[in-house]
């Protein structure tokens, strides 16, 4: 029954996806603006109403404030599932995403984000890396939003991994705020490496914007640091656990190794240097 009802789920999002396109094409011709807002914001509503096409999960979004979204931020987010995205789509303001260069690559769906104006980073190559990062700024000087995944990819048992320092070099850089995003929930909605749907009540909460006001280069594993445990205590408190329960820099209980391949913290990186390592994975 599971398997019949996710493929009736996927069959529903493809032809959203699908119907898309000849929409987006449409409101792309008109969208003359730099911050290209109006074509982005319609890829977003699909995304959200992909969200209401599934009846296995429960939404619930929360701490949006419209008074205070008046001016861009780089917007950061824990990531769990391919589903956090178009959960994410639900809130009610556009931002560009950074996303790893191969879903560019797909059909229909690269053709979309490209639309959108959404901004590739290919991990490997260090001068896409710096690209991404000025074509970030420009997001930012037209008024645009930016969001990252700063964990790299999805965490695999749903702890909060650590963060890369590209999103905070970037927003100290571009003199704005960061604003956390908690999300919690995804994982079981739609598991790594699984395509079938499964009933989850899904969270996503938008924290306190941290300010960079007065912050230079030296600041950025500070800043880095304080967002990360903001959205990290969030999902404990959601979860009624203790916040190094959800770590997965804190020391295992189990004796079990840490996460391989986890950042840690020490010098910060040029910021034409930083992996923004936000990736819609």
């Amino acid at each position: 029954m599971k398997a019949i009802e996710s493929a009736l789920a996927w069959l529903a999002i493809g032809a959203l996806v699908l119907i898309a396109l000849p929409v987006m094409l449409v409101v792309r011709a008109f969208d003359w603006g730099p911050g290209r807002v109006r074509t982005g914001r319609t890829f977003r509503r699909i995304g959200a109403l992909a969200t209401r096409l599934n009846p296995a999960w429960h939404v619930r979004v929360g701490g949006v404030d419209p008074d205070a979204l008046r001016h861009p931020y780089v917007v950061v987010s824990n990531h769990q599932s391919l589903a956090d995205i178009p959960v994410i789509s639900r809130l009610p303001w556009e931002m560009k995403w950074v996303g790893k260069a191969e879903l560019f690559r797909l059909p229909v769906m690269g053709w979309l984000m490209r639309l959108a104006d959404d901004i590739p980073v290919d991990r490997k190559d260090p001068a896409s890396r710096a690209s991404v990062l000025l074509r970030a700024q420009n997001k930012i000087r037209h008024g645009v939003s930016v969001m990252f995944f700063p964990e790299g990819t999805r965490s695999r048992d749903g702890r909060v991994k650590a963060f890369y320092d590209g999103a905070f070099a970037l927003a100290i850089e571009a003199g704005v705020p960061v604003l956390p995003l908690a999300i919690d929930g995804t994982m079981d909605a739609l598991p790594k490496h699984g395509w079938q749907f499964s009933h989850a009540d899904v969270r996503l909460d938008v924290l306190p914007p941290v300010p960079t006001t007065g912050l230079t280069e030296a600041d950025v594993p500070a800043l880095r640091d304080r967002v990360r445990e903001a959205i990290r205590d969030h999902v404990a408190a959601w979860r009624e656990l203790p916040a190094a329960s959800v770590d997965a820099l804190a020391a295992p209980a189990s004796g079990e190794a840490p996460p391989l391949g986890a950042p840690q913290a020490g010098p910060v990186e040029n910021p034409a240097k930083s992996s923004p390592h936000a990736s819609r994975s």
